[in-house]
Formats: structure tokens, C-alpha cells, sequence
């Protein structure tokens, strides 16, 4: 199967400093680009999350959200470290003494203070394992997201393959009686003005016109590029960059059909394929 690189999850899962939701969201990029907005109490714990997302996915500009909401039933006990509070007033003390028009500090900011409040331990090795655990399940979900939108994308881009593969059967068998009616006219328009022409001369330049307007070789190319995304749609895995590219080369080879199109079907029949191909190379830019 082939993933999207858009997609969605959230949990909501209970640590011992409450519940923790976790969200992941992700759209297309080039490269695995990850960003993280986490609590403070979960900020050790990024290096470990970003090593489960590297670990599972490959492309996509990730945003990896958690918020914690303390629980009901959980009330934090909190105890003012007396020997931080004591050193932090007279440490007040010394800066209003140097600067008599400085402000005091206030209980709001004695609280504040780093190391002023401890409140009950978490361990730490107990924390990082819920995390590992929260983030693998949201990734479960995030990747069943991914593959349910790849599966789509999928259908979509076999839908129109199999329009490209018509268009080349309908044409296909026009072929020779296009180049036979350009050779008829060639061979009429240089009769005509070079009059008593070297007629060998003449069928030479039908010829190397007629070369140059036969695209057997540009719809030959055409099915191979349209089998080749086939096969890749049904091995699945990492395929988008490889996708990108049989886009490129089918645009190319529908540009060299409408640039040596002899008859208007073939001309309008290159128009319908480019419609086509733009349509799937936007929604390649979305697969993993």
C-alpha cells in the first residue's frame, strides 16, 4: 500500500502528572521534518518521541502537540524549599541596597522562582515509558490514516492511467494511415512547386517528414511509463519521489505527441493526456 503524507491522530492517555493528550498532524514536504510543542514536564522526553516518528515515517512536515490536564482527584502537594526562599531575600536585599529605587519582589515572584516549590517526585524512567507507549498508539492511528488517504490516491491515479491507456489505444491504430495521408500531401505540395522535380529527391523529403512525424516510439513510451506506475502502486511502500518522476517523463513524452502531431485527434488527444498527467502530479506531491 502507499501512505499519504497528510494526517491525523490524537490520545488521550493518563501519566502520573495527569492526562495527557497527544496530537499529530503532518502535510507534504520533501524531507521527515518534525516539530514538537510539549509541556514543560515532557520536554526531556522530545529526543525519544522524535526517535519513534523517525523510526515510522519518512516524509511529511510533522507537528507533535501534548497538553496535560491535572486530574480531578489529584490534588499536587507543593512544599516551599526554605533555604532557596532565604537566599533568594537576601539576594533582594544586596539589589535594593545597590539600587534603593528598585522594585521588591512580591510572593507571586518568590513562587515563580525555579527550585521554590517542590512538589511530589515523578519517576522518571515510569514517565518516559507512557510516553513511549502514547506515542507509538497515536503513531498506529496516524499511519492508519495515512494509508486509508494513500488508498485513495491510489485509485485516483489508476483511474487516470487507465484514461492514458485509452487515449493510446484509440490513436495508436491511426498511426500509419496519418503518416500515409502526410506523405500523400508532402508528395502533392512538392510536386507542385518544384514542377519537374528529381522525383526520387522528392519521395526523400516525404520520407524524413514522415520520420519526423511518426510517434510510434512516444506511445511505446507512454504504456512502458503507465506499467511502470502500475507496478509501483501495487508493490507499495515509499514511492512518491519515484512517482514525481514518471510524472516528469510522461509530461514529456505527451508534450513530443502534441509538438509532432500530424492530424488534430492527435493534437487534442495529447491536450486530454497533459490534463491528466497535471491532475496526478498534484496529488503525487501527497504520497509518502
Amino acid at each position: 500500500m502507499i501512505a499519504s503524507m497528510t494526517g491525523y491522530a490524537v490520545k488521550t492517555i493518563p501519566t502520573p502528572v495527569g492526562m495527557m493528550t497527544l496530537e499529530l498532524k503532518a502535510v507534504n514536504h520533501r524531507f521527515l521534518d518534525a516539530t514538537f510543542r510539549l509541556p514543560e514536564e515532557f520536554r526531556q522526553f522530545e529526543p525519544l518521541m522524535r526517535e519513534s516518528l523517525s523510526a515510522r515515517l519518512n516524509r511529511g512536515k510533522l507537528e507533535c502537540r501534548a497538553g496535560v490536564v491535572p486530574r480531578p482527584d489529584q490534588a499536587p502537594s507543593l512544599q516551599v524549599n526554605q533555604g532557596t526562599v532565604s537566599a533568594l531575600l537576601a539576594a533582594e536585599q544586596q539589589v535594593l541596597a545597590l539600587a534603593g529605587g528598585a522594585r521588591g519582589l512580591s510572593v507571586a515572584d518568590i513562587l515563580r522562582w525555579p527550585g521554590v516549590l517542590n512538589g511530589d517526585a515523578v519517576d522518571t524512567e515510569e514517565l518516559a515509558n507512557i510516553v513511549k507507549q502514547a506515542i507509538e498508539a497515536v503513531l498506529d492511528d496516524f499511519i492508519a490514516t495515512r494509508l486509508r488517504e494513500g488508498e485513495k490516491l491510489a485509485v485516483m491515479l489508476l483511474e487516470r492511467i487507465e484514461g492514458i491507456e485509452r487515449l493510446v489505444a484509440v490513436i495508436t491504430p491511426q498511426m500509419p494511415a496519418v503518416v500515409a495521408a502526410y506523405q500523400q500531401k508532402m508528395t502533392e505540395r512538392l510536386q507542385e512547386v518544384l514542377a519537374q522535380g528529381d522525383e526520387s529527391r522528392i519521395q526523400q523529403e516525404v520520407a524524413l517528414f514522415a520520420q519526423k512525424i511518426d510517434v510510434d516510439e512516444e506511445l511505446s513510451r507512454l504504456v512502458a511509463h503507465c506499467t511502470e506506475v502500475r507496478r509501483i502502486l501495487k508493490k507499495g511502500g515509499v514511492v512518491g519521489k519515484r512517482l514525481d518522476f514518471l510524472m516528469q517523463e510522461l509530461h514529456r513524452e505527451a508534450n513530443t505527441l502534441g509538438s509532432k502531431a500530424a492530424s488534430m485527434e492527435f493534437t487534442q488527444a495529447s491536450l486530454d493526456m497533459k490534463v491528466l498527467i497535471e491532475q496526478m502530479r498534484e496529488q503525487v506531491q501527497n504520497i509518502e
